[in-house]
């Protein structure tokens, strides 16, 4: 498939971008060269390749929910900027 400057400036129109005088020719160079890779890919032959959906294997880490002592309340709240009544203070964002 090759790219030409009328296919930019198609796109651009349709895409309403507006395009410089010389970027036209930068853009068609880039996607023909975009496209010569493209087609280097489709070459190689994966046959017997299962797909993936990531290089590494991946596996959830998990742990089991064990109940321990929480934080003591003054000592969570030690460096809060503002607190009321026991808890952290933050500004209201929704009316009503």
């Amino acid at each position: 498939m090759k790219i030409t400057r009328q296919d930019v400036e198609q796109v651009a129109l349709l895409s309403r971008l507006e395009i410089a005088g010389g970027e036209a020719e930068k853009f068609t160079g880039q996607l023909n060269a975009i496209f010569g890779y493209i087609d280097m890919l489709n070459k190689v032959d994966t046959e017997g390749v299962e797909p993936t959906a990531h290089v590494l294997p991946l596996k959830n880490v998990m742990r089991p929910d064990e109940v321990r002592a929480s934080l003591p309340r003054e000592e969570a709240l030690a460096n809060a900027p503002a607190r009321e009544d026991g808890f952290f203070k933050v500004p209201k964002i929704l009316e009503g």
